[in-house]
């Protein structure tokens, strides 16, 4: 049956906009890219890596019209085909999923397309919101059981433990906690807890780091990795 989508109009030099999101969490985490339409998957895949926050440590696959593209190792068709070969109308999505065995799913929705400005540079991030989650975390309900846990009660304890030894050491100026071992490994062991907390605790993501990244030719550099 023929779509009923709008078709978006194609011209040479076109650019897509793309939005990425990562399913299975809450709040949203997503990214809004624009892309050169003659990019292949293989390209977009470093596209998505840079614009995520992932470092391409892991399979993938974009899944396209019941067709997988992606990593030798588990796909049957390379990610060599280019998006305008797909003639994408708007809001046409597909799948992209990362590390086979955490499942990361990323839904990519074209919103538009549009003519390639004169002196645009593409890749570019236009906008998101959320932090990446931090790799081998152990998939979505896994990341934010750990979330939930790094906002919980143990963390406040930890808190406590580092606020009391600064207080006594550099307000009070009680020295011999620096001598105590009891003290100062207990102090020690709150501080290696929480940095452990910290990319569970990130809400944020920099569209500078994100773009900074792009001029520096991440995505082609990452593109590469996994594939023979």
């Amino acid at each position: 049956m023929p779509s009923t989508s709008p078709s978006l109009p194609t011209s040479t030099g076109s650019i897509l906009q793309l939005k990425i999101r990562l399913l299975g969490l809450s709040p949203m985490v997503w990214r809004r890219v624009l892309v050169p339409e003659s990019y292949s998957l293989r390209e977009l895949h470093g596209v998505i890596q840079v614009a995520m926050g992932w470092e391409s440590l892991h399979l993938f696959e974009f899944r396209i019209r019941a067709v997988r593209y992606g990593s030798s190792d588990i796909c049957t068709e390379p990610p060599d085909k280019t998006l305008d070969s797909f003639g994408f109308r708007k809001n046409a999505k597909f799948a992209y999923v990362y590390d086979m065995g955490d499942w990361w799913e990323h839904e990519v929705r074209v919103e538009d397309r549009e003519e390639a400005k004169e002196r645009g540079r593409y890749p570019v991030c236009v906008g998101g919101a959320g932090a990446c989650p931090p790799e081998d975390c152990g998939g979505p309900d896994r990341y934010l059981a750990r979330r939930d846990d790094a906002l919980g009660p143990d963390t406040m304890d930890d808190l406590a433990t580092m606020a009391d030894f600064v207080e006594q050491v550099v307000f009070n100026g009680n020295r011999a906690m620096l001598d105590d071992d009891e003290a100062r490994q207990a102090v020690e062991r709150a501080i290696d807890r929480s940095r452990s907390r910290a990319p569970f605790l990130a809400c944020r993501f920099s569209l500078r780091d994100v773009n900074t990244g792009f001029r520096q030719d991440e995505h082609r550099r990452l593109m590469y990795q996994w594939l023979i």
